[in-house]
């Protein structure tokens, strides 16, 4: 397994956002039918510390569970539906774990970012068993997963149990202290959003010597503004909508 600090162009937003349901296996294979090399999903522990691919702490949005999902031991999590909301054609998907997913990625040959999305609480482990779990069961045949998140503990802890994964720092609104956040974690890439990055904040990453990649960028035309600026990946719910230059 070799640390490859550099994504595709194209990434696929929490599976293909757009498609299927987010975070989910079926979203996993239809961003690889679209094309897509890569992907981006969020990653959260179960009551008994399973890595599961989630995003929000509690589990209405996005199944037919109730309260949060913290609090919820794996082997409910696995009863849950994560796929009726999206669309019949989904009822029963499951909500994944992080080994099941590294399991499609390896067969179906594709990259990954993975997402720390702690509970209220769980930074630090949420970044310990993450970076633990991608140590014992990231498959070899695949460049190494690049682990980002909004939690700078999350990403300290990630780095100090598997330092050899490169880490990017995750901002919404640009924050001033950029820099030092990102120098802190040992990020070699920022992910930035769309909403708020502007044309000199994109300079100054990339002056700076990191990775510049942008979420969730869903429109062609403002792709092509983004690439322009140096964006080395998109993030996108629709990858069919966004043309790499």
């Amino acid at each position: 397994m070799a640390a490859d600090n550099r994504l595709p162009a194209v990434i696929g937003h929490r599976g293909a956002a757009g498609h299927a349901p987010e975070n989910t296996l079926a979203g996993l294979r239809k961003a690889h039918d679209l094309g897509v090399t890569c992907v981006e999903f969020d990653d959260m522990l179960s009551a008994d510390g399973v890595p599961v691919l989630f995003h929000d702490e509690t589990l209405e949005r996005t199944s037919d569970g109730t309260g949060r999902l913290s609090s919820q031991r794996w082997e409910d999590l696995q009863k849950l539906d994560a796929g009726s909301w999206f669309g019949p054609v989904f009822a029963g998907e499951p909500i994944p774990s992080l080994h099941q997913a590294m399991a499609v990625l390896g067969a179906l040959g594709m990259k990954a970012n993975v997402e720390l999305k702690p509970s209220r609480g769980q930074d630090a482990m949420t970044g310990v068993i993450t970076a633990k779990t991608l140590q014992e069961s990231w498959p070899a045949v695949l460049p190494a997963p690049v682990i980002s998140s909004f939690s700078g503990k999350s990403l300290v802890a990630a780095a100090d149990q598997a330092p050899e994964f490169p880490r990017a720092l995750l901002v919404w609104e640009f924050p001033d202290d950029w820099r030092a956040r990102a120098d802190a974690v040992g990020a070699t890439a920022v992910h930035a959003s769309r909403k708020h990055l502007t044309r000199d904040q994109a300079r100054a990453i990339l002056d700076a010597g990191y990775a510049l990649r942008i979420y969730t960028v869903n429109d062609g035309t403002e792709g092509a503004r983004f690439y322009d600026w140096g964006a080395e990946s998109l993030f996108t719910d629709y990858p069919e909508r966004i043309v790499p230059r």
